[in-house]
């Protein structure tokens, strides 16, 4: 194997133009990859962290034919035994119209125990202004969002009136405001439990009981065990599906977009081993001649194709990394950010396992692309070979 190795390595330094050629296409292609796939696991991560991460790992509603959860606090204290579970935070929410001066608009409002509720939607880190916690503390108080305390033209410390039909009107004051960058931002108010069941007229009741999980990817399995119960219960991926088509229409289109950026590459690679064993022809004869067998001819060539791949892959790695970090350098305009769920600096992962995975992927791929041109200079005759030198 070393005089094979040693061929092979004299055969790439001796051509060095279509060195550079094969080891650049390589490169560019893998460059591409390492780029994308760094954007496709940093938007990703974003999108659980501005979706799933906001929302209820398990969803849990009233029993069949009921309008509300009665003994609620037994009901979560077996929800918190099932394992698994990390917060349980019990809700009563409905539509409700704000008002404040001239302007009105109709919203959800949602009575929580703000300390439960954080644990499970971290609504404290979204809050542009004022206190989430306040609303534990303070009575008829009101957190809302950005979007719907611009269009109601509310600042902190305003009181508006909220009715609703067959509600007792209040007058609720603005402890705080959230933004999240999502639609909840025009469409949710929190204020306290006992608030939103003095509003409904009901007595110490839910109609919902929210649960976070240690891994969101078991949301099914604990829902099912909610179940068992008695209670209607629905995981994130149930209740919001549409999170996982665009997760995996983007992972498929992705894969096929990079499986044919590296095939192009790889092509590119035979296309130039091709080349070098019509040009070595003579020397392939005179190999042959001096008894160098059909399989080290095949292994000279084989390595060539693994060389330039690993050369292009690791040159690729680099220079995508490094593009990579400049691109995750990059700040959103604040007035593009809103558009994008509030992200304010492109998010960019650059994974170790990735990188591995890209360099031995190209790496391999190059070694079987080689063996075509591998096999067409080994079936070279000597003689003829020879003679064309």
């Amino acid at each position: 194997m070393r005089y094979e190795l040693f061929i092979a390595l004299r055969q790439i330094r001796a051509r060095k133009f279509q060195t550079l050629l094969s080891v650049g296409a390589i490169g560019l292609a893998v460059m591409i990859l390492t780029v994308s796939q760094a954007l496709m696991v940093g938007f990703t991560g974003e999108l659980y962290n501005t979706t799933v991460n906001k929302l209820p790992h398990v969803s849990v509603s009233p029993q069949d034919g009921e309008d509300y959860i009665y003994l609620y606090g037994t009901l979560m204290e077996r929800i918190s035994a099932i394992e698994g579970v990390t917060a349980v935070s019990p809700f009563l929410a409905g539509q409700a119209s704000f008002r404040f001066k001239d302007n009105s608009l109709n919203a959800e409002l949602k009575g929580v125990i703000p300390s439960q509720e954080n644990q499970i939607s971290s609504i404290e880190e979204d809050m542009f202004e004022g206190s989430f916690q306040e609303l534990e503390f303070s009575r008829n108080t009101v957190v809302i969002g950005s979007k719907l305390a611009e269009k109601l033209k509310v600042n902190l410390g305003d009181s508006i009136d909220v009715s609703f039909p067959n509600a007792n009107p209040l007058s609720l004051r603005v402890v705080g405001i959230f933004h999240t960058g999502s639609p909840l931002d025009e469409s949710l108010a929190y204020t306290s439990l006992k608030t939103v069941q003095q509003f409904f007229d009901v007595p110490d009741v839910v109609n919902g009981v929210s649960v976070r999980l240690r891994d969101f990817n078991n949301d099914r399995e604990v829902a099912d065990k909610i179940k068992e119960l008695g209670y209607n219960a629905k995981g994130w991926t149930e209740t919001n599906p549409a999170i996982l088509r665009t997760i995996a229409i983007e992972t498929t289109s992705n894969n096929v977009v990079y499986g044919l950026i590296i095939v192009i590459a790889s092509f590119g690679v035979v296309s130039t081993l091709n080349l070098s064993v019509i040009g070595a022809t003579g020397q392939i004869g005179m190999l042959r001649a001096m008894g160098a067998s059909v399989s080290s001819i095949q292994r000279i060539f084989i390595l060539q194709s693994g060389i330039l791949g690993l050369l292009g892959a690791l040159a690729g790695t680099f220079s995508g990394v490094l593009i990579s970090l400049a691109i995750g350098q990059y700040e959103i305009p604040a007035a593009s950010s809103d558009i994008y769920g509030g992200i304010s600096f492109i998010p960019i992962v650059v994974r170790a396992q990735d990188i591995v995975f890209i360099i031995l992927a190209v790496f391999l791929l190059n070694l079987i692309t080689g063996i075509y041109p591998a096999r067409q200079a080994a079936k070279l005759d000597p003689v003829k070979a020879i003679s064309t030198r």
